[in-house]
């Protein structure tokens, strides 16, 4: 073999060894980069406009709330999952929206909730009722507001959704403004049920949970969606019954979801 084939076929394995990485990037790329300052603290932010954005046009506006993983200020990793449906040609086109990825820092996180590591490392989470936002949340909610002042945002068509602290951080932001969303998904998260009369009738939700979810056990969907019920909402739940704590992959992957969340207006 010749050296030029050799520099070839190394040079090839070079390639297709990057080739995910070079993908995450073209996807990664395709979200602007933002940066809100809420008083003291700073809460990166991607965002995503339409194809042919008109700004004298009025858009839908969907925010997403990443995972404990994702936090940071590097304001790249926060779309490691879900940016690949609001990316695909037949949703931009059909389901024309400005979709916002906020980070949280690594010193906060969405929702209030009490994170308890026992002797054998199983964490338990203690959602709380009341109390003050963090300050991840507090810039989050100063965020929504801001994003709301601009004239090409239809306040009609305002969603939210997250995964695993995101989905916790959904129910919370729900609580905090339940007036204020069409439509919402959380996944593998919770809330403390007594949250649930809050917005039960204010706002539609689908849950989704992993059977097998050993991070943030099914349990906390389960009791939303029974809370919920029983407040005199009708939520979807889906349970994906093979799936661990990566059920946002299958959610994300749900046909259904972008069309459900568009059929809810204010």
């Amino acid at each position: 073999m010749t050296l030029k084939k050799i520099l070839f076929i190394a040079m090839l394995g070079i390639l297709c060894l990057a080739s995910p990485f070079l993908a995450t990037g073209q996807v990664n790329s395709a979200f602007d980069r933002g940066s809100f300052i809420n008083k003291t603290d700073t809460l990166p932010y991607r965002i995503l406009f339409p194809k042919k954005f008109n700004s004298k046009q009025k858009y839908a506006l969907i925010f997403v709330l990443h995972g404990a993983g994702e936090r940071g200020n590097d304001n790249d990793i926060q779309l490691a999952y879900g940016p690949k449906l609001f990316l695909d040609d037949t949703i931009r086109k059909k389901y024309p929206a400005i979709v916002v990825y906020p980070q949280c820092p690594k010193n906060s996180y969405w929702s209030n909730v009490l994170i308890d590591t026992g002797a054998l490392g199983k964490r338990q989470f203690h959602f709380q009722e009341g109390g003050e936002p963090t300050a991840a949340m507090s810039a989050l909610l100063a965020l929504v507001d801001q994003m709301l002042e601009k004239p090409y945002i239809n306040k009609k068509q305002v969603y939210i959704g997250g995964l695993s602290m995101g989905g916790m951080g959904t129910f919370e932001i729900l609580r905090r403004k339940p007036k204020t969303f069409a439509a919402a998904f959380a996944i593998c998260g919770g809330d403390n049920t007594n949250n649930a009369v809050i917005y039960a009738k204010k706002v539609p939700m689908w849950i989704f949970h992993g059977a097998k979810d050993n991070v943030v056990p099914p349990d906390h969907s389960d009791v939303m969606v029974a809370a919920l019920k029983e407040a005199g909402a009708s939520p979807k739940y889906t349970v994906y019954p093979n799936d661990g704590h990566n059920s946002w992959d299958d959610a994300f992957a749900e046909p259904d979801l972008i069309p459900w969340l568009f059929s809810h207006s204010k």
